[in-house]
């Protein structure tokens, strides 16, 4: 986890100009010790745990945002600059390990389940 400046920085949901921000998150306790790796655009950007979220800005664009797990599910963006996006990444279970499933959510919702998550690095 980052320190709690940054959390609480990044949970101001500020907008950049020229860029978007995605911000991915598990809010529930469900598999809580499971790491599910998340990749955006084919580049890993963090392993999510119960309660966590990861946090990127991004140009413009079409963003792929894929989460390994038993299976992989994949989501993609059409990222505008000055936005937020919201996805959260519900946690299933699976014949052998966990599985998910990546949602956008709308931005009341999304900031709203943010608010219960720890930033990760």
């Amino acid at each position: 986890m980052v320190n709690a400046d940054l959390d609480t920085q990044a949970k101001q949901f500020t907008t950049v100009p020229g860029k978007a921000k995605i911000y991915i998150y598990r809010n529930e306790s469900m598999g809580a010790a499971v790491k599910m790796p998340v990749l955006l655009n084919g580049m890993s950007v963090g392993d999510t745990v119960a309660k966590s979220y990861i946090l990127r800005e991004v140009e413009p664009g079409e963003q792929t945002i894929i989460s390994k797990t038993e299976n992989d599910a994949e989501l993609t963006i059409q990222a505008e600059a000055g936005t937020n996006y919201y996805v959260w990444q519900e946690v299933k279970m699976g014949a052998f390990a966990a599985r998910s499933k990546l949602h956008l959510m709308d931005e009341k919702k999304g900031q709203s389940d943010v608010l219960e998550c720890k930033l990760i690095k």
